[in-house]
């Protein structure tokens, strides 16, 4: 045979590999509402930068007919790109395939790309769209998994890890989502769970459906599974496309800067907190004063709203964010949002993200359901990660900084390097209206005018206590200054802090309160 028919062989067989469960079957799929595996690639990558590799790989399995079956790449692509023309590593499940189901050289086409990715130190983006664990493969499957697990793991703190999820991603699949950085969900199209409605039907005698089961929107609001929901693939590609933007290729490596933009508030930020302590006030506005071009990237926005964390830069540079939201719960802690803050804290750690906090909270959420739902446990998370954390980190205390809560939240005792506070700042073991009711319960008890008596012994304890000024006293806080030089000492913080040395003791690793 000639050359140039072992050319147009090639080209013959690659049309037809590429065309994955056939044209039915892609019908289907976009009937549905999705997109076929290779065009996703196509649509989330820069335009002619993909680069597929194991295209001809097949199956293994011999019993129950799956020897006369020819599954074309085995339900799965891999391959090389870039994004912005930073290159990255992908892989897509192709559901048109047998499902996407998950046999033995699937798992091996995934965990290449993996070592790959790992190996060259670039980012690995994993696209979900599969039933599950090929039932004919047995055990072969399982250990597919587990391989891919245990990648997830070496990766992790390493290369970032990102997980779309672009359709269902049941059972054991869940598990490789879970342990990567970042899990992109989309309405009506993403599905993850452990166990099916049908399953659940079967053993409870319990009718649910699958979107309530776990849908995009439930993962987003309720479990946190997910760090962003989008109403369209496409969004979602734009999504995931804007995070690459802010975070570093590898753990040895910076985010790429961008050319510095001032805020675009045009207005006072004095302005942005009321006067009266227990009005409430949107945190997101103060980052947005702060930051070039007042882009904020929140992450996790629609769970576990009363603490607000993302990307935003300064001088060019990405810097993460953790703050109190006053709108939500007035900004406490709570075993969600504890979850929420120290995992943020540690993936910005891990790559090398200054982190910025600004609080405003009361303490720890009390109640009896968050006691027993393990808030201790829960919180402990949050100062076990900025303790850990050796990234140069700064604190802002805008408002409210009471109890437990002052200390958690990035402190001078755990480590802050740099602390600051506005002269609106109350640092108290607690509130100055229950301390003073407190301390001062035999006097306000026997005033004449107790409720005379009670204010101004709440006063005596702002005086005396509550205010940003007897902490900086003590140098607990390196200064109070006004809400206009914000930014500004910002800036110098995060730049006299990137080359810091932060010696810890010799360890294998630490014990979190997990």
């Amino acid at each position: 045979m000639s050359l140039k028919k072992h050319i147009l062989d090639l080209r013959k067989r690659k049309e037809q590999v590429e065309k994955g469960g056939g044209d039915k079957a892609i019908e289907k799929q976009v009937a549905r509402g999705k997109q076929t595996a290779r065009n996703r690639i196509l649509a989330l990558l820069d335009k002619d930068s993909f680069t597929e590799y194991d295209l001809f790989v097949e199956h293994e399995a011999r019993d129950f007919g799956m020897d006369k079956k020819q599954l074309h790449g085995d339900g799965v692509i891999i391959g090389t790109g870039t994004i912005y023309g930073a290159p990255i590593c992908i892989y897509a499940q192709d559901f048109t395939v047998e499902g996407g189901s998950l046999g033995l050289m699937h798992a091996r086409k995934i965990t290449k790309i993996m070592d790959h990715a790992l190996k060259m130190r670039v980012p690995i983006v994993g696209i979900n769209d599969s039933g599950g664990a090929r039932i004919q493969e047995g055990v072969n499957a399982l250990a597919g998994y587990g391989e891919i697990f245990y990648r997830n793991t070496m990766a992790s703190g390493v290369i970032p890890q990102i997980s779309v999820i672009l359709g269902p991603c049941a059972g054991g699949a869940v598990y490789s989502p879970a342990l990567t950085d970042f899990v992109f969900v989309v309405d009506n199209i993403s599905k993850m769970f452990i166990t099916g409605p049908g399953v659940i039907e079967s053993v409870l005698g319990e009718k649910i459906s699958m979107e309530d089961l776990g849908g995009a929107r439930v993962h987003a609001e309720t479990t946190g599974n997910a760090h962003f929901f989008a109403d369209s693939e496409l969004e979602c590609f734009d999504q995931i496309k804007k995070l690459i933007t802010f975070i570093p290729w590898s753990n040895t490596k910076r985010a790429k800067t961008f050319p510095p933009k001032p805020p675009k508030f045009k207005g006072n930020i004095e302005d942005l907190i009321p006067s009266d302590p227990r009005q409430p006030y949107d945190v997101r506005d103060v980052i947005k004063a702060i930051v070039d071009d007042s882009d904020f990237f929140e992450i996790q926005e629609l769970w576990a709203a009363n603490i607000v964390i993302g990307f935003g830069r300064l001088n060019g540079e990405t810097v993460g964010f953790v703050a109190n939201q006053p709108l939500v719960l007035a900004g406490v802690l709570d075993c969600d949002s504890s979850d929420k803050a120290a995992r943020f804290i540690r993936y910005c750690d891990a790559f090398n993200i200054p982190i910025v906090t600004l609080e405003d909270m009361p303490g720890y959420l009390p109640g009896v359901d968050q006691e027993h739902a393990g808030v201790i446990r829960h919180g402990a998370k949050v100062l076990y990660a900025y303790s850990e954390a050796t990234v140069p980190k700064v604190t802002v205390i805008l408002r409210k900084a009471y109890g437990g809560g002052y200390i958690a939240m990035n402190s001078r005792h755990l480590g802050a390097d740099f602390m600051f506070a506005w002269p609106t700042a109350e640092i108290a073991v607690m509130g100055p209206e229950g301390a003073a009711n407190i301390i001062f319960r035999k006097e306000i008890e026997e005033a004449e005018d107790k409720d005379a008596m009670r204010a101004q012994k709440v006063e005596e304890y702002k005086e005396k206590f509550a205010n940003p000024f007897v902490a900086a006293a003590k140098g607990y806080i390196d200064s109070v200054i006004e809400p206009s030089e914000t930014r500004d000492l910002l800036l110098h913080a995060i730049e006299v802090s990137a080359h810091k040395e932060d010696h810890r003791p010799a360890k294998k690793h630490g014990v979190p309160p997990f």
